[in-house]
């Protein structure tokens, strides 16, 4: 490896020897890696190539990078034909641990401008952290990949005590206590925990409460989850935050409340008149630098009501739109440290959140910046 080389030509090297030198006296072929990280549908032999090529090198996917991590963390991958790359619950611990340290090393290459993976010393410059990974993967990059692989923190809001009160399993003294009865915003959070724990397999992500924050968890990449009005975590970081976007809280429950902007607008969900049931909510995401570590982020997604805040995050964990979505992004914000997308939330028939389409203008109520580079 040479001091000058590209970042992704040192990459692309590094997966070049692996191929050729992971292990001693075992011939691995480029058809071997392309049935092994295809599957069912092989990949082709000159896109392998491409990654391996230092003269004109291509970037693979992350998603891909786990999978050569996956692939040379045992030869039980090469033990038969064709060579295929064994699934988490086949590996052994060991094999976990090679794995998990070949995807950091990968990870490391792949995005040279993050801290490196396991240095907590916080020495490294102050850039921020990219805000999206590659649209190409169908999972494994996108707004929910942190390329650092440092902990994740999904803060949940709590539901008041009347409404637990109402609820089976709240009380702690209850023998089938379950503690995510108590949680607002399940569908949201069942929803992105799943997804961010699969975009970032060696990353420690937990779920918790506000009122279960210690002082450790808010220096971590903090996905905060629900309005202001049941989580104080997001009420002291829009406190902390210059948004443009802020969520006023409601003041009863049969007040809908509304998102007002800077520029004075104010977008109220929308409620049918017969039965007062949600026909449209509003729904905010934002994605910026956390205000309480420099070198972490911060992620929004909350709406008036749940079904809002759900939609803010299906936006990008829906398999049907979150590519479009991401595309979107990287193309409206580029490499903007901070965005911001008011959105409609729109509630079929049956009770059902319609996912929302950034690439729809009249889904997108307010963006920030209003062009990037604008303040």
């Amino acid at each position: 490896m040479h001091a000058a080389e590209r970042p992704d030509a040192r990459l692309a090297r590094r997966l070049r020897s692996l191929r050729q030198q992971h292990w001693p006296g075992v011939k691995v072929t480029q058809q071997q890696i392309a049935d092994a990280l295809g599957g069912r549908s092989p990949l082709s032999l000159s896109l392998i190539s491409s990654w391996e090529s230092t003269r004109k090198p291509v970037l693979p996917p992350t998603k891909r990078l786990i999978g050569y991590a996956t692939f040379f963390a045992t030869r039980r991958s090469v033990a038969s034909e064709p060579a295929r790359l064994l699934d988490e619950g086949e590996l052994g611990e060991d094999e976990r641990q090679v794995r998990d340290r070949l995807y950091a090393e990968l990870l490391s290459l792949r995005f040279p401008e993050t801290p490196p993976y396991g240095d907590d010393s916080g020495m490294f410059d102050a850039r921020p952290l990219p805000l999206a990974g590659s649209v190409e993967d169908t999972i494994g990059g996108g707004t929910w990949f942190f390329p650092d692989q440092r902990p994740i923190v999904i803060v949940s809001g709590s539901l008041p005590s009347p409404y637990r009160e109402r609820m089976l399993f709240t009380d702690p003294r209850d023998p089938d206590y379950v503690r995510s009865h108590g949680m607002a915003d399940l569908d949201a959070l069942i929803e992105v925990h799943g997804h961010i724990r699969a975009v970032n397999p060696i990353a420690d992500v937990r779920i918790l409460r506000s009122e279960e924050m210690h002082e450790d968890d808010f220096s971590s990449h903090l996905v905060l989850i629900g309005g202001v009005d049941w989580n104080p975590v997001n009420r002291d970081v829009t406190r902390r935050l210059d948004l443009r976007v802020r969520q006023q809280m409601r003041p009863n429950d049969e007040d809908p409340g509304y998102f007002a902007t800077a520029e004075g607008d104010t977008f109220t969900p929308v409620l049918d008149e017969a039965g007062g049931s949600l026909v449209e909510d509003v729904a905010h995401f934002f994605r910026g630098i956390s205000p309480y570590n420099a070198q972490r982020t911060v992620t929004l997604c909350n709406g008036m009501y749940g079904r809002g805040t759900y939609g803010a995050v299906r936006a990008l964990t829906d398999a049907k739109f979150r590519d479009r979505n991401e595309d979107y992004v990287r193309k409206r914000f580029r490499d903007a440290p901070t965005f911001s997308i008011l959105m409609r939330v729109r509630i079929n028939l049956n009770g059902a959140v319609v996912t929302p389409d950034w690439t729809l203008p009249e889904v997108r109520l307010h963006e920030w910046p209003p062009t990037v580079g604008d303040g």
